[in-house]
């Protein structure tokens, strides 16, 4: 029983300690600093620290307790999401962020947008599908250089169409159905694609900041969304997530032979 009580008391310091080692990091980050107060959101009194009011009255800071335990949750539907095979999106359309979405999500064999959202990409989906296709025919033509046989204007415009083409949909033209998780970088900003999302039911991980609502997806991530490095953190640690269930299950595969 003694020997028991230690190794539990032993458990719980260590992940103490490792709980204290991330808030860190999430400060050194930037993570903690909201909006002002006067663009707040009501909603998201739960996730902003009171204690820090007084050190600057016209600011707002997020619980960084809150943040680790909303990330925590999010890797773990994730993790569940891409061993049931589901298709993961990831969405960040801001210039600073674009590159760093692409890569998140290449990262981890998901799709991405982080061009411009086009309205109806999701609920007028059959649309998209077409587009995806011409986009296709585009690149058989351009990759067997079949567009030099063409007149020079047809070919210019064929070109044209192609690159407005790849900006768009390249993130998205190996997806044949519908996601079933999305993730976004910054709530305000992905306004559109979020509406589409609830009127689909799907299920959304967002990054929110202390002038965003909660309620609009499924799992928040309160955090400061103009952080470039904060952001790109928390993309890193759930594009890990998903990557996870894949070394698992080749583990398995390995033991077994």
């Amino acid at each position: 029983m003694v020997e028991s009580k230690n190794l539990i008391n032993k458990q719980l310091k260590n992940s103490k300690d490792k709980i204290k080692i991330r808030l860190r990091k999430y400060i050194k980050l930037g993570l903690h600093y909201g909006h002002l107060k006067k663009e707040w959101n009501a909603k998201m009194v739960r996730y902003l620290n009171i204690s820090l009011f007084k050190v600057d009255p016209k600011k707002h800071y997020i619980k960084l307790t809150t943040t680790d335990e909303q990330l925590r949750k999010a890797r773990l539907y994730l993790r569940k999401a891409r061993s049931k095979g589901k298709i993961i999106l990831f969405v960040g359309t801001k210039k600073r962020i674009s590159k760093m979405v692409k890569k998140r999500a290449l990262s981890c064999r998901s799709f991405y947008v982080n061009y411009r959202w086009l309205g109806g990409m999701l609920t007028n989906w059959r649309t998209i599908r077409k587009r995806i296709r011409r986009l296709r025919v585009l690149e058989m033509l351009e990759d067997y250089q079949t567009l030099e046989y063409y007149p020079k204007k047809e070919s210019s415009r064929l070109r044209r169409e192609l690159t407005r083409l790849k900006i768009y949909l390249e993130g998205i033209k190996k997806m044949s159905y519908l996601p079933d998780v999305v993730i976004f970088v910054d709530q305000k900003h992905e306004m559109t694609a979020i509406k589409e999302c609830r009127k689909l039911k799907i299920p959304t991980i967002s990054l929110i900041d202390s002038n965003c609502d909660p309620d609009l997806c499924e799992i928040a991530i309160p955090g400061n969304d103009d952080s470039l490095r904060g952001i790109d953190y928390i993309l890193y640690r759930l594009s890990k997530a998903i990557k996870r269930p894949k070394l698992v299950n080749r583990v398995k595969q390995l033991n077994k032979t």
